[in-house]
């Protein structure tokens, strides 16, 4: 066998260009992390944080946190997280959404009739609020008496926020009114409420599409939520509550659709007792939850169970919820955010303690 010998210098000129291209592919998987990459939970095993109210929602915004979507605890000692920043603001129905980089968007229903807005923040660590804004999604539709309950979704494919809520318009679906009566701070005739679900998009939350009707079953409605897919092959969720006082409904339904946007169809029999509202449906390991709040005859958070998002039983002796607690929003957080919200201002007094443990 003949062996070849090279001059050294023949052989360092083939090794150099071999270990500069190792330093630089070794430097550049050295680079910090882009906000692309932003670490996100992976459902349904991610911890939960559920953002609702209590009592007339004036103190602002209060977090629970759960490990599994089932067992719940008060953060911040049981005190409220976010704090109204306008005196004349309410914070009801808070709902809370992470967006494409990471960080936080909330909507929540601003006041019970005028001015007609719902309230708007951001947020990096869901502890840091920016000013709170109003936005003026219904400017298009100058009767429309309230503006309820905003849901806020990001549409992927479209680039842009979906934002729907319920209002009443006076001389629209005439005949079909929920039984309830408006209760208008102005000397102004009583108004039957007939609530539609009313939408409109955004890219940047300053300007808007003009309002349109979202969804009408034929009757009132309000509370409306959404689960996207779960899975590529599954459809969306939509799950609202049939606001008719008369006959007794007051419970949710659900309906499907192919988008964010619907059309909606296939609803359901009633999922929930009468009295039901704020609904909202998460993933949990072994299947679904649909929390609502439950507002009369003994106020409390009550779940039905779904395997399939078609059957439901109740749940209620599988939960845990803080009392007290009314009409929020669930959103999925990473280990991380969790440990953050778990650390705030641990409650130090008795009485912080016995509100942290109901």
């Amino acid at each position: 066998m003949q062996i070849l010998s090279f001059p050294r210098r023949a052989v360092l000129g083939l090794l150099l260009p071999l270990l500069l291209f190792s330093a630089v592919a070794k430097a550049q998987s050295a680079k910090p992390a882009t906000p692309a990459s932003v670490a996100k939970p992976t459902a349904p095993t991610s911890p939960w944080l559920f953002a609702g109210f209590k009592k007339d929602s004036k103190d602002g915004v209060y977090y629970a946190i759960s490990l599994d979507g089932y067992h719940w605890h008060l953060a911040n000692g049981g005190k409220p997280v976010v704090p109204p920043t306008d005196p004349a603001e309410l914070m009801r129905d808070p709902f809370i959404q992470r967006a494409p980089d990471g960080g936080f968007r909330m909507v929540w229903t601003w006041s019970w009739y005028s001015p007609h807005v719902i309230g708007y923040s951001e947020s990096r660590d869901l502890v840091s609020w920016s000013q709170h804004r109003q936005l003026a999604v219904m400017n298009n539709e100058p009767n429309a008496i309230n503006v309820w309950a905003p849901a806020l979704y990001f549409e992927p494919a479209e680039k842009r926020w979906l934002i729907f809520w319920s209002s009443t318009i006076p001389g629209r679906s005439l005949g079909d009114d929920s039984g309830d009566i408006a209760k208008l701070p102005t000397a102004a005739p009583p108004v039957g409420l007939n609530h539609r679900i009313y939408s409109t998009t955004t890219t940047d939350f300053q300007t808007f599409t003009p309002a349109k009707l979202f969804f009408d079953p034929g009757y009132s409605v309000i509370d409306a939520t959404l689960l996207p897919p779960t899975k590529p092959s599954d459809h969306f969720v939509l799950i609202y509550k049939d606001e008719r006082k008369v006959p007794l409904e007051k419970h949710l339904v659900t309906a499907t659709g192919p988008s964010f946007e619907g059309p909606w169809s296939n609803l359901s029999q009633p999922i929930s007792e009468p009295w039901s509202e704020g609904a909202a449906i998460i993933p949990v390991a072994d299947g679904f939850l649909a929390y609502y709040d439950h507002y009369s005859q003994g106020q409390h958070y009550g779940a039905v169970f779904s395997p399939d998002l078609v059957h439901w039983t109740d749940a209620l002796a599988r939960i845990s919820f803080p009392a007290g607690m009314r009409h929020g929003s669930f959103v999925q957080i990473t280990q991380a955010e969790y440990d953050r919200l778990n650390a705030l201002a641990p409650a130090t007094t008795p009485e912080g303690a016995a509100q942290e443990a109901k």
